[in-house]
């Protein structure tokens, strides 16, 4: 299937390495011009430069996404800069496992600000030229941990969650203005975050519960979001797709 772009404007969050990365550079092949978001400047610039370097349209924004007015002034400017942004992926993530008894509120909060409330404050800085234009595409990253817990993860797993009940309801308001909102639920996916349970003991443990007997790679859930994010894909709303090899079926 060839999918349809029509010079589209895309801002990828958390697009400077692993899954963010890849979907910023799946979506240039397209055509889209990305704008690659991250915390440091230096690995958003570098994911820019390479989608440069192989012929595609790219910039990118330094930004703490989980600073309200931060992220504001970021939208801000994209808004003056391209007139509307037509495609918002929020993959921007951390994690700070632990178990209950032993997380800190810091540690709750942080997680919960960068994963969740993140993705509040660029819909809402975003949205209002997709009402106008009458398109837009919302696609939140979110994971199994978000549909069926994890222990060490309470979290990481209650930001997820919230990322798909957020896509959810967004779904609906937003319908009338043919603006779909979806999610993807990466499983366990080989990126610099993923690589000390790659190997050994734990590796065989986690693949044991992977039907597919294999780790995704961040091209996986790239295609998935680039579907969805495609003209083709314009009936598909308040859906969530597991990408995870059978870890949850």
């Amino acid at each position: 299937m060839n999918l349809t772009f029509n010079e589209r404007v895309a801002v990828v969050t958390g697009a400077g390495r692993g899954i963010g990365r890849s979907i910023a550079e799946s979506l240039a092949a397209e055509g889209v011009h990305v704008v690659c978001v991250s915390l440091n400047p230096a690995s958003c610039g570098a994911a820019a430069e390479g989608i440069q370097a192989q012929g595609g349209k790219a910039s990118s924004l330094a930004v703490d996404v989980s600073d309200a007015v931060a992220v504001a002034a970021g939208c801000k400017q994209l808004i003056e800069e391209f007139g509307c942004v037509d495609i918002l992926v929020n993959n921007a993530g951390i994690t700070k496992d632990g178990l209950l008894i032993r997380m800190t509120e810091e540690d709750w909060h942080s997680v919960i600000n960068t994963n969740l409330s993140s993705s509040f404050y660029w819909c809402k800085g975003l949205v209002r030229p997709m009402t106008r234009k009458r398109w837009g595409r919302i696609i939140n990253v979110s994971s199994v941990s978000g549909i069926v817990g994890n222990a060490g993860q309470i979290n990481y797993s209650s930001a997820k969650a919230g990322m798909i009940a957020m896509a959810k309801s967004l779904a609906k308001e937003l319908a009338s203005r043919s603006i779909t909102c979806n999610v993807v639920a990466p499983g366990f996916i080989s990126t610099d975050m993923t690589s000390s349970y790659q190997e050994g003991d734990v590796a065989q443990q986690l693949l044991a519960n992977i039907p597919l007997k294999k780790f995704g790679e961040p091209k996986d859930i790239a295609n998935m979001v680039t579907f969805l994010a495609s003209e083709e894909a314009n009936y598909i709303t308040g859906q969530v797709f597991t990408v995870d090899g059978g870890m949850t079926i």
